[in-house]
């Protein structure tokens, strides 16, 4: 078995003790009988209405929502207890009440569905009653399942609509009653039930379900294999692995902290294993899993969002991400090389390593539903109905291999984890939309816009550092989804406002946004990395944030250059550009390494020739703009620089004059324009030159 040549590494860490420390959503009861039957058995329900009404149609749209909301409310007071001191073997009889409160309080929407749409706007007493109770048990389910930042945003959100006439003039609004407050964000569609939780009723649940049937299929394990296979060898093998399983896992499972405590358990203490500092293992892992949101295909479904936000197809934000994605995750694994080379870290032996062809044959059928979804997309499926064809294809593809076959059992907590995992978003969604409510209602996203143009005083480049500073403000300890929602609601219209295109500005307010899962304080990644590794917090935090540094810059070059999230350019040419323009990459690095033999060098060599050719015919014949394609190499090379500058090391150690050298060159290629490239082109080679120099020295001398 290929899992057998997988360097064992063994930790004394409790993977669940750090779970609940770190990430919120894990601390559930551990329930046991009739409890967990009861429990086990509305989870199932669950996901198997979401899976009907994928696949036979969804109800409407209050109805749909009501259910989802209501089950999982209903589960959330079962499964998480209110405080510390709470029993987490047994339900108490008052979280059964609680449960039982939240169902009803969200089920009349659906049971009285037809007096409610036949008298909108005239709310009763009973509406008004029913209304505060839901909003009220909503933002304590939140509180239990997530943490207290995001209810209590919303709370300052409804008591902003209420005493809207004595906050400064600049956001002063008249103020609203109780009633016309609860009746906009309870009872109608602008609120709780509005679009963000529709998203999580219908894509973002079936992506969710999607991720689960692939885990219990053994995708996670083969993610990792597959990772080792490739880059465990190299010289710091085990971080490049980090970088790669954990950009492929955190791509699917949607939240950075289960990301680290998943994948991070086997790379950290691996990458320890071979003289990786603690504090820059954590903070590697933490990297990458974060990344792992803005990279397609789920993005932390954050994509649903940001696509129904514009009206466009899934596909176009999906596409438009790659990029960006491939700068940041280029970025990370440059400065894991250079640290590696610096430390003079070797990789891990070959013969200790998985073999790539036996553990394709053995388990590339898995890869088949990633590809599936994707064909789906590009097809012209919806996501909704992509990520139910997807779940059909991994049960049918795993009864390829006996030990990835989908037994009865593993179906059971398949459809289970999926209805567990949504609870989070699904909480987060709901209360977010009483923020997206409050900007319907008062305007304050305009007003926040105005606030943060005038303070930088109509200047592109003030604003955008006010804008990423809030954006990290307002992501602190809030889930991907949630996060973005209230970043593009309160920060997005000050871009807008200067003319930024839509996507450029969603995505700049994704990244950094997410950012505050690596930034010090809050960094919930970070930690969790430095739980794992053994290293001190603070320190893993800004050993995060320097090796996240191009994801902090790159949102500021595609506002400058939307070119780069394919503002201009049509996605599927685009994505063809992208693949031609890795596929040379990676042949012209594989070129380079000397120990290959001569016939794989002809290979790689053919390979990085057609590539080149099949660009130069794509660029003559006016399918893609050559602009695009100097953008991406530009970018890259920017990237590359960067890295160098942060770590201070290419061939042999850099002076400080050499950094600063180097930071300018890369800040000159990613700087859209002609002389900026040329100058960044010149550093690089002038910086190769002498570096080059410096290590034939040091080699002669020794």
């Amino acid at each position: 078995m290929q899992e057998d040549q997988t360097p064992e590494v063994r930790t004394e860490i409790d993977l669940d003790e750090l779970r609940r420390k770190f990430d919120t959503e894990a601390r559930y009861r551990s329930l046991s009988g009739w409890q967990a039957l009861l429990v086990t058995v509305v989870s199932i329900g669950l996901s198997l209405f979401h899976l009907w009404t994928a696949g036979m149609g969804l109800m409407p749209q209050t109805i749909q929502l009501s259910i989802h909301l209501g089950l999982i409310l209903f589960m959330v007071f079962l499964l998480y207890p209110g405080h510390k001191k709470a029993s987490r073997d047994r339900i108490p009889w008052y979280d059964f009440l609680l449960a039982l409160a939240a169902a009803y309080a969200v089920m009349y929407h659906v049971i009285y569905y037809n007096e409610l749409v036949l008298r909108p706007g005239l709310p009763t007493t009973m509406d008004i009653i029913v209304g505060f109770t839901g909003i009220a048990l909503l933002l304590e389910g939140t509180r239990r399942v997530s943490n207290p930042v995001l209810p209590v945003i919303a709370i300052f959100f409804i008591l902003y609509c209420y005493y809207g006439r004595y906050f400064p003039s600049i956001f002063a609004h008249r103020g609203y009653n109780t009633m016309r407050i609860i009746n906009h964000m309870y009872l109608g569609t602008e609120g709780v039930f509005g679009t963000p939780l529709y998203v999580s009723a219908t894509f973002v649940f079936m992506f969710i379900l999607f991720g689960t049937f692939l885990e219990q299929t053994g995708m996670g394990r083969f993610i990792i294999d597959l990772a080792m296979a490739l880059a465990g060898h190299s010289t710091g093998g085990p971080a490049k692995v980090a970088v790669l399983s954990s950009g492929l896992m955190g791509s699917i499972s949607g939240s950075s902290v289960a990301n680290v405590c998943t994948t991070g358990m086997f790379t950290i203490p691996l990458m320890k294993s071979v003289g990786y500092r603690p504090a820059f293992a954590g903070a590697v892992e933490a990297v990458a899993s974060t990344g792992g949101q803005i990279m397609p295909p789920v993005m932390g479904a954050a994509a649903f969002i940001m696509a129904t936000m514009m009206e466009v197809p899934y596909l176009e934000v999906a596409a438009a991400a790659v990029i960006p994605a491939l700068l940041y995750y280029f970025a990370v694994m440059v400065q894991v090389h250079f640290e590696a080379t610096r430390l003079g870290l070797k990789g891990l032996p070959r013969e200790h390593l998985p073999l790539i062809l036996p553990l394709l044959k053995s388990k590339g059928h898995l890869l088949i539903p990633l590809f599936g979804i994707i064909y789906f997309l590009i097809a012209g499926y919806t996501p909704l109905k992509a990520a139910f064809n997807g779940i059909l294809l991994t049960i049918a593809v795993s009864y390829v291999k006996r030990e990835t076959r989908l037994t009865l059992s593993k179906l059971k907590d398949a459809l289970e984890g999926g209805a567990r995992g949504a609870m989070g978003v699904a909480c987060a969604c709901g209360t977010v939309g009483i923020v997206v409510g409050t900007a319907t209602l008062t305007g304050l996203g305009l007003s926040i816009a105005n606030a943060i143009v005038q303070l930088a005083g109509g200047y592109m480049l003030p604003t955008l550092m006010l804008t990423m500073v809030a954006c990290i403000l307002l992501g602190a300890g809030l889930p991907t989804t949630a996060n973005f929602i209230v970043t593009s609601t309160m920060a997005a219209p000050a871009l807008f406002k200067l003319g930024v295109p839509p996507m450029a500005t969603y995505m700049f307010v994704l990244y950094f946004g997410i950012a505050a899962d690596l930034s010090p304080p809050v960094a919930l990644a970070a930690y969790a990395g430095a739980g794992i590794a053994g290293a001190d917090p603070m320190r893993t935090g800004m050993n995060a944030v320097k090796l996240a540094l191009a994801g902090f810059l790159v949102p500021y070059i595609y506002v400058f250059n939307p070119i780069l999230v394919l503002v201009g350019v049509e996605s599927r040419t685009a994505l063809l550009a992208v693949l031609v323009v890795v596929i040379f990459g990676i042949a012209f690095l594989a070129l380079r390494n000397r120990e290959k033999a001569p016939r794989v060098r002809i290979a790689w060599g053919a390979a990085a020739a057609l590539s080149l050719a099949v660009l130069a015919y794509l660029i003559h014949g006016g399918r893609i703009p050559l602009q695009f394609v100097l953008a991406i190499v530009t970018a890259l090379i920017g990237v590359f620089l960067l890295g160098m500058s942060t770590v201070g090391h290419y061939k042999v150690a850099m002076p400080s004059w050499m950094r600063a050298l180097a930071l300018g060159g890369a800040l000159g290629l990613l700087v859209p324009g002609i002389v900026s490239d040329f100058v960044g082109i010149l550093i690089l080679a002038t910086i190769h030159l002498l570096q080059t120099a410096r290590a034939r020295k040091g080699e002669t001398e020794h």
